[in-house]
């Protein structure tokens, strides 16, 4: 086991500026301005609309004409409009971050791999800390990497029993969760739902996270990071401000800004993954964020990546009620009414353009509406192809088992809501396809 202390510091280009042997360290770094809150319309006056928004016109009804056009003005505008009546604003990027490496292990996996334990620092003093864990394959440097949240901590993820524990909140249902904390019961409970090892033998880094280090999933804003940066005198979010999916999201932002630095991972081939809840926030992740070249939301449905105005499945009406915190409070404005949504999924998808985004899907979830996301990626390909680029070569969806492995891709297997190793290998067989085979 060795320790590394590295110090960088970020301006604009992440410009490593120094090294030492405790911290890393950088200001700045080059990512799009948070978007402004706009002066949208009251929910009561938007028009119904229940056919899907066409992503390449205008809120104001004028027509996309130009790539530039895109870029510098209906990019933005949908930015601010999926903020503003749903995921809620986020913040802006940390002026200042730190990261520690905590542990280091360089003979992993037998040699094949090394694994780092990787604590970040951002924000106002207490907020928060995010806890990396990243396996990097020993064989290819710098790798492409999978960024991941995971839903039971990183001790879950490898049966290692040297990886931190997590120290917040956790769901009681969780596997060795006891009083709502982790404990060394559930070391290696999810090892196929990651499959890490497969990643590494294919050529790929994996980092992950628990989503409590940034915020518990809990209707509670007193603890994880939307304290730390509410206003003078703010005890609860306004109606505007981010929910949980927009801090989960906005925390891979902040993972981002470590695997930018280190001199393991391929910065330009960075693909974030997510199931389920983590699904959505994959996405939206990757909408907002460039550095992200690859999005892989897995099972996402409803809020993510099938319709809101969808008969199928999970209803706005019932994810507002069930999980109340995930979303802004506008966005319950449009439980009986996702028809006045100026948007809908297939608008978050294509924020992502150009970049390769993977839907994939099981054939027992219906909750999460597989036909429905299948027509996302559709409604989605005009912006791909206005872009210049290959979208979705596919008119109807595959048979089950087959892998769409165009820029937008689909696939569905037999079975039910979950993540599997299985899974992962599609995960990869997709990434080869769209950066080129590992080495």
């Amino acid at each position: 086991m060795t320790r590394s202390l590295v110090r960088t510091r970020l301006c604009r280009g992440l410009r490593v500026l120094a090294a030492g042997a405790a911290a890393l360290t950088w200001f700045a770094f080059a990512q799009a301005a948070p978007v402004a809150a706009q002066p949208f319309p009251e929910v009561s006056a938007l028009p119904s609309h229940p056919e899907l928004p066409d992503p390449l016109v205008m809120f104001d009804g004028k027509r996309v004409e130009s790539r530039q056009q895109w870029l510098d003005a209906r990019r933005p505008e949908l930015k601010a409009l999926f903020q503003h009546y749903m995921y809620g604003f986020m913040p802006p990027p940390p002026a200042k971050i730190e990261a520690k490496v905590e542990r280091e292990v360089r003979d992993y996996f037998g040699g094949k791999a090394t694994l780092r334990e990787v604590t970040i620092a951002f924000g106002p003093p207490k907020t928060p800390r995010i806890h990396l864990l990243l396996v990097i394959p020993n064989a290819r440097k710098p790798a492409p990497v999978f960024l991941g949240l995971n839903f039971a901590g990183n001790h879950a993820v490898l049966n290692d029993p040297d990886i931190r524990l997590p120290a917040v909140w956790m769901r009681p249902t969780g596997a060795g969760v006891k009083s709502n904390r982790a404990t060394d019961a559930g070391r290696g409970t999810q090892v196929d739902a990651w499959a890490v090892e497969q990643s590494i033998d294919r050529g790929y880094a994996v980092a992950v996270f628990y989503h409590g280090d940034v915020d518990p999933d809990r209707n509670d804003f007193t603890d994880g990071v939307h304290p730390h940066y509410f206003k003078p005198g703010q005890t609860k979010p306004g109606p505007h401000d981010w929910g949980t999916i927009a801090a989960w999201a906005w925390g891979f932002h902040r993972a981002v800004d470590y695997l930018v630095t280190d001199k393991d991972i391929d910065a330009k081939r960075i693909a974030v993954v997510g199931h389920s809840r983590l699904g959505k926030t994959a996405l939206l992740a990757a909408a907002f964020d460039e550095r992200i070249a690859l999005a892989i939301p897995l099972q996402a449905g409803c809020g993510g990546t099938a319709p809101s105005r969808g008969k199928i499945g999970e209803s706005v009406a019932q994810i507002n009620k069930g999980f109340p915190h995930w979303f802004d409070a506008e966005f319950k404005n449009f439980n009986n009414q996702p028809d006045r949504l100026p948007f809908d999924q297939h608008c978050l998808i294509a924020l992502v353009a150009p970049r390769p985004v993977l839907l994939a899907n099981a054939m027992e979830d219906t909750w999460a509406n597989p036909e429905g996301q299948f027509e996302m990626l559709k409604a989605a390909d005009p912006v791909y192809r206005f872009l210049g680029v290959e979208g979705l070569a596919a008119d109807r969806m595959p048979p089950v088992g087959k892998l769409i492995d165009s820029r937008l891709g689909y696939y569905i297997r037999p079975g039910k809501h979950s993540m599997t190793k299985g899974d992962w290998k599609v995960f990869l067989d997709f990434a080869d396809k769209q950066w080129g085979a590992s080495k």
